[in-house]
């Protein structure tokens, strides 16, 4: 056989048997596009499952689930095994979870906001003219920008009054202050030496220092079950370090919204509302996370008129297309708006960034141009269940910008969802 024969037969066999083997790569194709991992609530409708086609069975190895007509309906809560099988030969495994209802009250209500650090906050230098010199004590002992300071000469510095008398009695007695500093991660010791402002005449120390913050926001869930809630959906930072605030405590109150600087092109808008933290605390403010803030709430706050109870959606559960968020855009009245969900990411982590939406309603569209600041947080709902909360506007697009999914909210505010499945595995 010469050797062109042969590699006609070579290719024939080659063509044989991929064409015996096409059937079966497709399967293992199909069969590797399934996923490891299903999640579902007991109350759910029942969830569509891959369909690998009549060749396959698939059975469930305990009451918590039943398969039927490529779907599965949830059953029982607890952990469950799916088997797909060809000729009774298991091929895929699939871990399921059926977790326990869960309900929450979407928000949408404006709130004011004030947060107090932990400490005070250095959020700048300036210098001390005296007897020809000009020098910021704070600069040359080291201190940052971006530093809190928590303790002076032993003394634990919990707001900006805190601060004055420890300076005072120091450079009366010509003494160094010993200063504790907490510099992102870590402990910083450093020994600042007052100076005597004679223009003023009174010891400074070359520091501006800040001790709360204030701005507002937008509720995005409230839990009757254990009165926690969630807002913003995203840290606060300061506003001239650009850095999270690390918090000592704080406060909610009611807002109005009194008029809406529109968003355009690379300039985002915002809503101006009026609020005073003399008013009733409707809130208090434990946390400041990447996710938002959290703590717990007065229902006062919802108003009589709040929306009710609804089911949360998981990230796996989000779809492109159509939902709508909740927000105020004139006064306290909550209102409901059209928006599209461009693209979804399903997680299995905590991200911040798991949603990009799109602003579709007209009436928005006209009263605010989008997206802007004091909308974060307001609740993104989806097929009548709470799936997420806006965040951030693209800059150079007000129409869209990102949102969050709710499970990592309401992780953040200590409800854990996935609670009683674990207990039950």
């Amino acid at each position: 056989m010469t050797s062109k024969s042969k590699l006609k037969v070579s290719i024939g066999i080659l063509l044989l048997l991929l064409f015996l083997l096409f059937p079966f790569l497709t399967d293992m194709k199909n069969i590797i596009s399934i996923p490891n991992e299903m999640i579902t609530f007991q109350s759910d409708e029942p969830m569509s499952i891959p369909n690998l086609g009549s060749d396959y069975t698939v059975t469930s190895d305990n009451n918590n689930i039943v398969a039927e007509d490529s779907k599965i309906y949830p059953n029982e809560v607890g952990e469950s095994t799916l088997v797909y099988k060809k000729a009774n030969f298991p091929v895929k495994k699939v871990n399921v979870s059926v977790l326990s209802d869960k309900k929450v009250i979407p928000g949408g209500q404006s709130v004011g906001v004030q947060l107090h650090t932990l400490g005070v906050l250095v959020v700048g230098h300036h210098l001390i003219h005296n007897e020809g010199d000009t020098i910021s004590p704070g600069e040359e002992a080291n201190i940052h920008v971006g530093d809190v300071i928590l303790e002076m000469d032993g003394n634990k510095i919990k707001q900006l009054e805190d601060v004055k008398p420890i300076v005072k009695k120091a450079g009366e007695n010509k003494e160094n202050i010993s200063v504790k500093l907490k510099r992102g991660k870590e402990i910083v010791n450093t020994k600042l030496e007052p100076t005597l402002n004679k223009k003023e005449n009174n010891y400074q120390i070359g520091l501006y220092i800040r001790d709360s913050a204030t701005g507002i926001g937008t509720i995005s869930f409230y839990d009757e079950d254990s009165g926690k809630y969630g807002a913003l959906g995203h840290v606060i930072s300061d506003s001239d370090t650009k850095k999270p605030l690390e918090i000592h405590n704080g406060k909610i109150v009611r807002s109005t919204v009194t008029s809406i600087e529109k968003g355009n092109q690379g300039i985002p808008g915002e809503k101006q509302a009026k609020f005073s933290m003399k008013d009733k605390q409707l809130g208090s403010i434990t946390k400041n996370s990447p996710f938002g803030i959290f703590g717990k709430l007065n229902p006062e706050l919802l108003g009589e008129n709040h929306q009710k109870s609804m089911p949360i959606g998981l990230s796996h559960e989000v779809e492109k297309g159509p939902a709508h968020i909740l927000t105020v855009v004139e006064g306290e009245k909550v209102e409901k708006f059209d928006v599209e969900i461009i693209n979804s990411i399903p997680q299995k982590t905590p991200a911040t960034k798991g949603m990009v939406i799109k602003i579709t309603d007209e009436r928005l569209l006209e009263k605010t141009g989008g997206i802007v600041q004091g909308m974060s947080g307001s609740p993104i709902i989806q097929n009548d269940k709470l799936v997420g909360a806006v965040t951030h506007v693209f800059v150079n697009d007000p129409t869209s910008g990102y949102g969050v999914h709710i499970e990592w909210m309401l992780d953040e505010a200590g409800i854990n969802i996935y609670n009683q499945e674990k207990e039950a595995s």
